[in-house]
């Protein structure tokens, strides 16, 4: 949006030119949704209380956990706000992957809106089912990868159309460029060509596999959203290097032509986090809920997909990913047992993951911050894919 007017006045005011730059409107992306996060925080945290849309603490979880009960939920909706806002501000809005990545956040917000609502309102402790939520996380999921089927390896908008109807018009057996290829990271030259068909098998069930993973994280103050600002961040100096021609070809990385106005909106999601993470620092003014923690976790898959960095992805999320594990592993060993000797048993004291330290009788803040630190390193290592192949 005011790219366009910065666009307009650079014809008379050549000093309007420098908003052309992808750099400059991140960082601007990035204090805009922080200046509407902290501004707007106190206001949500007091008309959330005031509608009584409080955290229900689970009892079987941590001792220390009670004392939340009743804290404001649903503050993910000041984040979606803030990314929204500041993206649709300083992006290249007819950019198609800024419109893609918006549908995702905001399609998967609206699922998390809905549970956190039953929940919270209609005092619904089961909110969305399993079923119900899953069929509308992959409807969406797969939308999106059929889209950025054709999206992801076009030089332009002109040219996914002609992508598209070439597979159309193919008998649906027409391959895509190498730009869709599933890449491998640490090696130079090493990349499995999908296909649209194997394209959108990857593809949704990163969308949705990264939205439920952060959401599962989302169980102590800080703990979600500090790895999301990292791992956004990370993701978006990938999205610049893919973008610029230049930069890609040094780092053997596919180029994708428009990618680097996800940078914008990298910005914004870093920008939003750091101003929620003022409020939803231990101890707790409000916690994001479901709203927030599926719309970010869909935005991270959705651009990792784009930049080609799944597997990065995988290593930088990897506290998202072993909280996810930690689930599956104590709920499957549960059954298990619970079908082999007639007695559930466990593996850890309790899961996700974090909840097993604090009840091993790990400070919750202490549990947070490392975890923040592994993300960190795991960051680091996963900008190192860059250059090490």
């Amino acid at each position: 949006m005011l790219l366009e007017l910065a666009q307009w006045l650079a014809k008379d005011i050549r000093a309007f030119s420098v908003f052309g730059y992808i750099t400059l409107r991140a960082v601007l992306a990035a204090l805009t949704a922080l200046a509407i996060g902290l501004m707007f925080g106190p206001a949500l945290i007091r008309k959330l209380t005031a509608m009584k849309i409080g955290q229900a603490v689970r009892s079987d979880g941590p001792q220390t956990h009670l004392v939340k009960s009743g804290t404001p939920t649903m503050g993910g909706a000041l984040i979606l706000i803030s990314i929204g806002t500041a993206t649709l501000l300083w992006a290249d809005l007819s950019n198609r992957f800024v419109w893609i990545v918006l549908a995702v956040t905001f399609g998967f917000g609206w699922i998390g809106w809905i549970d956190d609502y039953r929940k919270v309102v209609h005092r619904d402790p089961k909110g969305m089912s399993a079923k119900e939520k899953y069929f509308w996380q992959s409807a969406i999921g797969l939308t999106a990868a059929f889209a950025l089927a054709f999206a992801v390896p076009a030089q332009s908008n002109e040219q996914a159309w002609v992508l598209f109807s070439d597979w159309v018009f193919g008998g649906f057996r027409t391959g895509l460029p190498v730009q869709a290829d599933l890449i491998v990271p640490f090696f130079k030259q090493v990349a499995y060509p999908l296909g649209v068909s194997g394209f959108i098998v990857l593809t949704s069930p990163v969308i949705v596999g990264s939205s439920n993973a952060v959401n599962l994280t989302d169980g102590a103050d800080g703990l979600a959203i500090m790895p999301a600002v990292l791992v956004g961040s990370a993701l978006g100096i990938f999205a610049y290097a893919a973008g610029n021609a230049v930069f890609a070809r040094y780092l053997l990385i596919p180029h994708i032509p428009g990618a680097g106005e996800l940078t914008v909106f990298c910005a914004a999601i870093a920008g939003s986090g750091l101003a929620f993470l003022w409020y939803n620092a231990y101890p707790a003014q409000v916690f994001m809920g479901d709203v927030g923690a599926l719309a970010l976790g869909a935005a991270l898959g959705t651009i990792a997909v784009i930049v080609r960095q799944e597997i990065v992805l995988f290593i930088m999320g990897g506290v998202f990913v072993v909280e996810t594990l930690s689930v599956m592993i104590q709920v499957g060993y549960y059954k298990y047992t619970k079908r082999r000797y007639g007695e559930g048993r466990r593996i850890f004291r309790m899961a996700p993951l974090h909840h097993h330290f604090e009840v091993g009788g790990v400070k919750e803040s202490q549990v947070v911050v490392r975890f923040w630190i592994v993300t960190m390193m795991l960051v680091l290592f996963g900008l190192s894919t860059l250059k090490l192949r």
